[in-house]
């Protein structure tokens, strides 16, 4: 193989499995920071030799041994061998107790969660941290996102995010934080937070920010995962039951929406009988459990609504956006942002007109809250396409190209600059 080859084979490893290998790691060696180090480590040694020995039949496990290798040459560098190596013992003596919990013959404890990445989610989210840099080390951890990708999604410097990530490991280790999840009294200050980013690290497999696909769906599947999981453990918590009913919703659209050669396929185009109809039906029961609970409707559960309308319609033209508009309403009063207004603006668009939609745009264009966000001049020339301004809508297609970080979208987008009135 050679280097080239490597090199894009650890990188989709590392994206793939990095969450599990960090966690994996900060669970034995009691450091995130180390463990983050140990994994890098493992990577530039993936890199030296599977050029010549060939990529593993498992590569995250094969990263995740070289890193424990290198945990324990450094204890016994630091003659802190025997210490640590009883504390591994230790680790297998209590994942062999747990073992024993699920088959009932030791009390069971309905807030252990086996799950490393989850107990790394709430150590990213921990109160001693401000939420910008809970928000910035966990998407960066588990994630896997870059700091520029994190830039990007908050409008914000690439060194702003930098600095709230090497803060953050540093509060951590200060602060002794185990690796854990924390007692059920100390969610409420976690929940939030861990929501949030649970919900961005699926929205960047659902529309990724950068390179060259426009999807990641393994980290969407992840958050997924770990949202199911999360929901089990607080049963009573609506809005991790509305998080998972958004995700489920939108996940169901997945199939249709790329073309056989990776390109995006709109919702007016996509085959609906491509949707998968089972996780439709799982969403709208984890819908109808937030609903059940009674504590009325929060941002989550609010979108997780629209997505319900979007995949129960038959058709796009058959879609009851009168009720979407009303849903973004209130999601406005409860979770007010820019992005928000501006997918009110499509719903609007296909509800009143293109007219009523644009200038609901071109407010928020005024304003400049999203002037690198390239959605909007997107939306713009669509609904300028709409209404059959050609020219205008090829300098909106072509400023959403000069925005955007994702290549495959902007291909698309520099393709409907030559020719906006061709959808």
């Amino acid at each position: 193989m050679d280097p080239e080859s490597a090199r894009r084979a650890v990188a989709a490893v590392w994206r793939i499995e990095s969450a599990r290998i960090v966690a994996t790691l900060t669970r034995i060696v009691g450091d995130f920071a180390l463990a983050e180090d140990l994994a890098q480590d493992a990577l530039a040694e993936a890199l030296a030799q599977w050029p010549a020995s060939g990529i593993p039949s498992n590569p995250g496990a094969w990263l995740t041994a070289v890193g424990k290798r290198r945990a324990i040459d450094g204890w016994r560098r630091r003659e802190r061998y025997d210490e640590r190596l009883a504390a591994i013992a230790h680790d297998l003596e209590r994942e062999q107790a747990e073992a024993a919990d699920a088959t009932g013959d030791l009390p069971y404890d309905p807030d252990a969660i086996d799950d490393d990445v989850l107990r790394l989610v709430f150590v990213s989210c921990h109160p001693v941290l401000s939420r910008e840099a809970r928000v910035a080390l966990t998407l960066r951890v588990v994630g896997g996102l870059t700091t520029d990708e994190i830039a990007r999604a908050f409008l914000v410097p690439v060194s702003t995010v930098q600095q709230r990530i090497v803060r953050a490991k540093k509060t951590l280790g200060d602060a002794g934080v185990p690796f854990e999840v924390p007692p059920r009294s100390e969610f409420p200050a976690r929940l939030g937070t861990v929501l949030g980013v649970l919900y961005l690290i699926f929205n960047e497999g659902h529309s990724a920010s950068a390179g060259d696909d426009l999807m990641r769906p393994e980290l969407s599947r992840e958050a997924l995962r770990l949202g199911r999981i999360l929901a089990g453990l607080v049963p009573r918590e609506p809005e991790v039951h509305g998080l998972v009913a958004l995700m489920e919703l939108t996940a169901a659209r997945f199939p249709a929406r790329l073309d056989a050669h990776g390109d995006p396929v709109l919702l007016p185009d996509q085959d609906r009988r491509r949707w998968d109809r089972s996780a439709i039906t799982r969403g709208r029961a984890a819908l109808a459990r937030a609903d059940a609970i009674g504590r009325g409707r929060g941002a989550y559960s609010l979108q997780a609504a629209i997505a319900e309308q979007h995949d129960i319609a038959p058709s796009v033209d058959d879609t009851d956006w009168p009720t979407i508009v009303a849903l973004y309403e209130a999601l406005e009063q409860v979770a007010p942002s820019p992005v928000v207004e501006l997918n009110r603006a499509v719903a609007v668009a296909m509800a009143d007109g293109a007219e009523a939609g644009l200038a609901i745009v071109d407010g928020l264009a005024a304003d400049g809250r999203l002037a690198n966000y390239h959605p909007l001049q997107a939306v713009r020339a669509e609904l300028l396409e709409r209404l059959g301004r050609a020219d205008d809508a090829r300098e909106a297609f072509a400023e959403a190209a000069r925005l955007t970080a994702n290549e495959r979208e902007r291909a698309v987008l520099l393709a409907r600059a030559s020719r906006p009135d061709a959808r």
